[in-house]
């Protein structure tokens, strides 16, 4: 046992440096502080039997140094008010960063307080706090083993602490610390730690330690009996001298904690590895380089894993300045003759990790750099990353402390602390948001110079489980490669970090199961890893004489890949698809723009789209987002912590998207394509003013995503799958928007993707017992949808809520015929055997299948897009176990007027609780039931005469899209009740014409007629995509015409999105037609006749050149418009041609139209002539000539003396026009008139015959190409 220190008596305690007598509130102040000394301090470190006896002359000898310490820096008696803590009311009364300072008075401390307002100056001071704080220091030592930090201990509890100046003798001794401050930690319920201001005052000293140094061997001598031949296996102990070169960092390899130092000879430069480990890793904090120091009791061992052999401490070893009289000693084989043999057992050390491999990670021809080693002093302006390891440094640099181990957690290192560092890297631009890095490696030495003055709480380095970590030493990535991880990661905590929790989002597999940051990362680092690597070695950065590290070279690095918020995502599209988008851009493509008239024009203009394939980005883009079913729009939707992207989701084989068990799950998606959708509303009076952004009156766009699930990557899904998904929030719709609105969507206050058992809040998290497998939890009942209805505003409501709160344009809804399959029952989340259950249930009588028609309202709504016919699905009520729930929310009249317009007896409205689970397809369970499926037709059946259906549901590819007025001649309802709904309106009310082509070919045609009442729920609607239509009603027009119109029962699915294409110019499906001889289109009927002809031009049967007005459509003549009834008063003009030619190809002779630039290839005028002869005809307003039939040769132009007209006449018969040409065309739907047919007359042997014929072949020209 030691010897007790002298304490003094405690006579001189009730005394003072004044000899007056003290106060009451004095006596008080040392009564409090004896009660203290002996509640917190005594005892701690001593054995029970002393306390007794020494409790009461500690306690005075405590206060009596107080009283003199303050004194002698004060001149006054006792801090009356200040009070003494302890360690455990220090961690439980404190919660916000605090500094104390004895001899400080407050003027002092506002001097303080102000001068650190330099760099932060709206960051908070820390707080002054009148506390006196007390305790033994300590190395954390527990069986003789420490961990290389520094604690303050009492009886109460224990508190790391850091320090910015360190004696060995204050270890294990009582101090006073006068100027301290306490950091809290972020996390609640955690301990903070103490940063040490200023020196301790010991309050008893320390034992004494006498050691015996004998003559010790200067490092030189030492280094010899490092060397491999080295005869030294008598030697028991050495006691080394030299001056310290350098020190390597504190690691702590396979739970052993050490460090090196390096002693360098004072006669040469010969330098001796020390390998310092438990208990003396308290040296660290007192070696400083350049100055001389004797190490005693020293071993010789070897390492395991690279087998040098380097000195080691023993638990006798001692560290002590190295002085003259020390002397050093020649070592000689036959001094230690006599002495005992060295232990040879190798000590514990092994490298970072055996399989990790260095080399050049960039496959990329980037030339290597090799950074500056420096040192710097500079103060922490911002902690960029605590996990990371990654601080800025003078609002400048940035620091990377990640290839060392802050083995204290990065304590003391907050915003305003001044730090040294030495033997630092220095690396210019390694990736493009870093330009300047500083990159400490093994050998840098980093000293904290003074603490922060800031009010800031400690976030503590995760040293088990941190992902970055331990990416860095598995893949041993270079600086360029590890600030491209670190941007990476933190992208996708703070996209996501609001659904799932930041433990299960960085989960590290070396702590269990890999997260979704390490699912995502880890395929980009294996592409970007090279396949030959060199093993990593420690030993060589630490111990080679020659500097090596993973700092040393470097390559600036561009991005693998970029993942955008989504909230830049849409800024990102829009800015991209600005200039595709533009009216001047996007007639640019479209010559005919110059011919057509204002209505026309601003028509086309009207609705336009920009595709965006993943490869087109600059760095690949991967979308990653969280899938969810919007309960206010009704479609699917990527969301993150910014805003939601709607998506459109296809499956390789056509089978529509119904997989609801993605919902609610982290999606990775790396082949896309964006589309940005742009709805305007314009009055541009022709194409010469499409650069006046004044004649746009109003502009929204709307951008969603399209993507195959195949192409899907599944990165995080919720542990326990409940019977409802999370209520997303309002506004996240992402319908048409005003273009000037820029406001992204609220964040969701989802933490928990899955919560079972919760019917309203959607941030609760589920407690274990809620989540157990098998359990029932709600009642469930299987139903086949044999029929869906799309999305519209219904007006009838719930009768339960009286009127409509939407007043007469109803809400939004839809509904579904379902057939019930079997009995409700109770749900279990693990149920089994459901596909073969559903394949016995449909084989039971349709007597057993009630058929139901089920109300989609509300929150219902986002069932919409995974709910399709011909699927089998459970709708699950839960927190429900009366399996005659369903019976009960079934009505027998359906709400407002649906009982009056559906023959069904039962309606069920389906609650807001109620989940959906898709089970599979009917013609999968039982593909011997799939004839009595809804029937799909094709479209030559449709086109057929002999059809005679009224509903028809079909598929086929978008041909083409345009917009004309509505059918019906009404004014759509969109103008009225869509527009009250914001963002859910457009700004026109067109009606949308789809030409719908055979997935296999263009040879038929239907047209499909979509008002824009339905326009804002329809996404997808785009020129080659494959499209699927549910109940579309057909007609018939007066010119014998089949097309089809979209009612409030029809349905529409997106089965494939276009194929890939240009995104600024639309399909041209005219170069895709097949080759056909004119008299085969003549035997088809006219709305199947669509082909490439091979044919001859024999002669223009009329050609007419006009200058229209754009507004009303007259001539212009003279610079006026000729209308006069009502009176125009526009002089905007546009250039008017068209033309019917006589070909024939040997089988048999068309009449072609031709209009406007396909004039112009007709007759092969060059664009100069075009623009000549254009000039002509705004000067006269009309020219036009005409072929005779009757005669054989020209008739009468209106002015025969016009020099254009001869010219055009006379072209018009020369072999320049009459040519080979291949026409892309199709028939004219319009019939001919009743008794038509052409007179013609014959000659034959001076003889005149006439005859009646029948009507020429009438097709539209698509395209003009040259024959061969």
């Amino acid at each position: 046992m030691e010897p007790s220190p002298s304490l003094p008596s405690p006579a001189e305690s009730d005394g003072g440096p004044c000899d007056s007598p003290r106060s009451v509130l004095e006596r008080q102040w040392l009564r409090e502080a004896r009660g203290f000394v002996r509640r917190a301090l005594l005892g701690c470190g001593r054995s029970e039997e002393r306390v007794a006896e020494e409790e009461e002359a500690a306690a005075a000898a405590f206060t009596t140094i107080l009283w003199r310490r303050l004194s002698r820096a004060l001149s006054q008696g006792l801090p009356l008010g200040y009070r003494l803590i302890s360690v455990s009311e220090l961690q439980s009364q404190q919660h916000q960063p605090c500094f104390s300072h004895l001899t400080w008075s407050s003027d002092e401390f506002r001097k303080w307080a102000c001068d650190s307002k330099g760099l932060f100056p709206e960051q908070e001071v820390l707080q002054r706090a009148h506390l006196i704080l007390a305790g033994y220091l300590t190395d954390g030592r527990k069986d003789g083993v420490t961990d290389g930090g520094l604690y303050v201990r009492d009886n109460t509890g224990v508190l790391p602490c850091e320090v910015l100046h360190f004696k060995l003798e204050w270890l294990e001794t009582l101090l006073l610390f006068p100027s301290w401050t306490y950091i809290p930690q972020k996390s609640p319920n955690r301990a903070g730690y103490l940063e040490i201001l200023a020196d301790p005052v010991q309050v008893t000293p320390g034992p004494e330690k006498r050691i015996d140094i004998p003559p010790v061997l200067d490092s030189a001598q030492a280094a010899k009996l490092l060397g491999p031949r080295a005869q030294c296996k008598k030697v028991a102990e050495l006691n080394v001298a030299g001056e310290l070169s350098r020190l390597s960092v504190v690691l702590c390899i396979h739970q052993k904690v050490f460090f090196f130092l390096f002693l360098r000879s004072f006669r040469s430069d010969a330098c001796v590895p020390v390998l310092v480990q438990s208990p003396h890793l308290a040296w660290h904090r007192v070696l400083q380089p350049e100055r001389g120091y004797v190490v005693t009791a020293l071993k010789i061992s070897s390492l395991k894993a690279s087998g040098s052999r380097v000195f080691v401490t023993s638990p006798s070893s001692h560290l002590l300045p190295y002085l003259v009289e020390h002397g050093t000693e020649e070592f000689m084989d036959s001094a230690s003759e006599g002495s005992s043999v060295l232990s040879a057992s190798p000590v514990t050390c092994t490298p970072l990790s055996p399989s990790l491999e260095l080399g050049e990670e960039v496959k990329t021809l980037v030339p290597v750099r090799k950074s500056k080693v420096i040192s710097y002093a500079g103060i922490i302006t911002q902690v960029l990353n605590t996990q990371a390891s990654l601080y800025e440094l003078d609002n400048k640099f940035t620091l990377c402390l990640a290839y060392q181990q802050l083995l204290n957690s990065g304590r003391g290192l907050r915003p305003g602390v001044c730090v040294e560092l030495r033997d630092v890297h220095l690396l210019q631009k390694p990736l493009a948001a870093f330009p300047v890095v500083l990159g400490a490696c093994l050998r840098t030495t980093l000293v904290i110079k003074s603490f922060s003055k800031q009010s800031t709480l400690h976030q503590p380095a995760a040293s088990c489980g941190n992902l970055y970590a331990y990416l860095l030493l598995r893949y041993n990535l270079s600086l360029p490669l590890y600030l491209c991880l670190v941007s990476l990661l933190e992208t996708l905590e703070r996209r996501f970090g609001c659904f799932i929790r930041r433990q299960q989002l960085l989960l590290c597999s070396s702590a269990g199961a890999a997260g979704a940051a390490e699912k995502f990362i880890i395929p980009v680092l294996n592409s970007l890893m090279p396949s030959r690597k060199e093993a990593r070695d420690i030993h060589r950065e630490i111990l080679a004489e020659r500097h090596s590290c993973p700092l040393e070279q470097y390559q600036t690095l561009e991005p693998p890949c970029q993942i955008p918020s989504f909230s830049l995502l849409f800024s990102m599209v829009e800015e991209r698809c600005l200039e595709s988008l533009s009216p001047s851009h996007r007639m640019s493509y479209a010559p005919e723009s110059r011919h057509i008239g204002a209505q026309e024009l601003n028509r086309k203009l009207a609705w336009s789209y920009c595709v965006s394939s993943s490869e087109s980005f600059k760095p690949p883009m991967v979308l990653l987002g969280i899938l969810r079913a919007s309960p206010s729009s009704g479609f699917l939707q990527l969301r993150d912590s910014t805003k939601a992207l709607p998506c459109l989701i296809f499956h390789r084989d056509g089978r529509p998207f119904a997989d609801t068990s993605l919902i609610g799950c982290l999606l990775q998606i790396e082949t896309f394509e964006l589309v940005m959708e742009q709805f305007l509303q314009s009055d541009f009076p022709s194409w010469q003013e499409l650069k006046l952004l004044e004649h746009i009156k109003e502009k929204k766009t709307r951008l969603y995503v399209q993507l195959c699930v195949e192409d899907v990557k599944l990165l995080h899904c919720p542990e326990k799958r409940g019977p409802e998904t999370p209520e997303v929030p309002k506004g996240s719709s992402s319908v048409p928007k005003d273009n000037r609105s820029s406001a992204d969507e609220p964040r969701s206050p989802d933490r928990n993707l899955a919560n079972t058992e919760r019917a309203t809040t959607a941030g609760n998290t589920p407690r274990p017992s809620e989540n157990i497998a098998g359990e029932a939890r709600g009642v469930s009942r299987l139903f086949l949808v044999t029929q869906k209805e799309g999305l519209m505003r219904r007006n009838y409501t719930q009768a339960s809520e009286g009127e409509g709160k939407d007043g007469p344009a109803g809400q939004l809804c839809f509904q579904a015929t379902v057939l019930w399959m079997g009995k409700p029952e109770q749900y279990k989340e693990e149920a089994e055997g459901q596909k073969e259950r559903s394949a016995s249930l449909l084989e039971e009588p349709s007597e057993a299948r009630p058929e139901v028609l089920l109300l989609f309202l509300g929150k219902g709504l986002r069932w919409f897009p995974v709910l399709h016919p011909g699927g089998l699905y459970q709708l699950i009520i839960p927190q429900c176990s009366d399996l005659e729930i369903f019976d009960k929310l079934c009505l027998s009249a359906g709400p407002g007027n649906l009982s009056s317009t559906k023959n069904f007896s039962l309606f069920l409205p389906v609650p807001d609780t109620g989940y959906l689970h898709h089970v599979s397809w009917r013609s999968q369970v039982a593909p011997e039931a799939s004839e009595t499926e809804l029937k799909v037709f094709s479209i030559p059946e449709i086109l057929s005469p002999s059809f005679t259906g009224t509903l028809v549901s079909f598929s086929g590819v978008i041909a083409e899209r345009t917009l004309c007025g509505s059918l019906t001649g009404k004014k759509s309802i969109a103008s009225y009740s869509d527009k009250q709904q914001k963002g859910n309106s457009l700004p026109w009310d067109y009606t949308v014409k789809l030409s719908i082509s055979p997935a296999g070919g263009p040879s038929a045609g239907l047209d499909v007629y979509v008002e824009a009442a339905f326009l804002p729920y329809l996404w997808g609607m785009l020129p080659g995509a494959t499209i699927l239509f549910h109940n579309l009603q057909r007609k018939i027009s007066r010119f014998r015409n089949v097309y089809c119109t979209y009612t409030a029962s029809s349905c529409m699915n997106v089965l494939s999105p276009p194929p890939p294409t240009s995104p600024s110019r639309p399909i041209d499906g005219a170069s895709h037609l097949p080759a056909a001889y004119l008299s085969h289109i003549q035997l088809q009927s006219p709305s199947l006749g669509q082909a490439r002809v091979t044919c001859h031009v024999t002669c223009v049967l009329s050609l007419s050149l006009s200058w229209n007005c754009s507004l009303c459509g007259s001539i212009i003549k003279e610079g006026r418009c000729s209308q006069q009834n009502p009176h125009c008063l526009s002089c905007t003009g546009v250039i008017k041609a068209n033309a019917r030619i006589l070909v024939e190809d040997g089988t048999g002779e068309a009449v072609v139209s031709c209009w406007n630039q396909q004039v112009r290839e007709v007759l092969a005028l060059s664009p100069k002539e075009w623009d000549v002869v254009q000039a002509h005809v705004r000067s006269k307003g009309l020219v036009s000539i005409r072929h005779n039939e009757s005669g054989g040769g020209p008739g009468c132009p209106e002015d025969p003396g016009d020099l254009l007209t001869w010219y055009l006449r006379s072209l018009c018969r020369s072999p320049v026009v009459l040519r080979s040409l291949v026409l892309g065309a199709r028939m004219d739907r319009r019939p001919p008139e009743a008794g038509s047919g052409q007179l013609r007359r014959f000659v034959s042997n001076e003889v005149e015959f006439q005859s009646q014929m029948r009507n020429r072949l009438s097709l539209m020209c698509l395209s003009i190409q040259e024959g061969t």
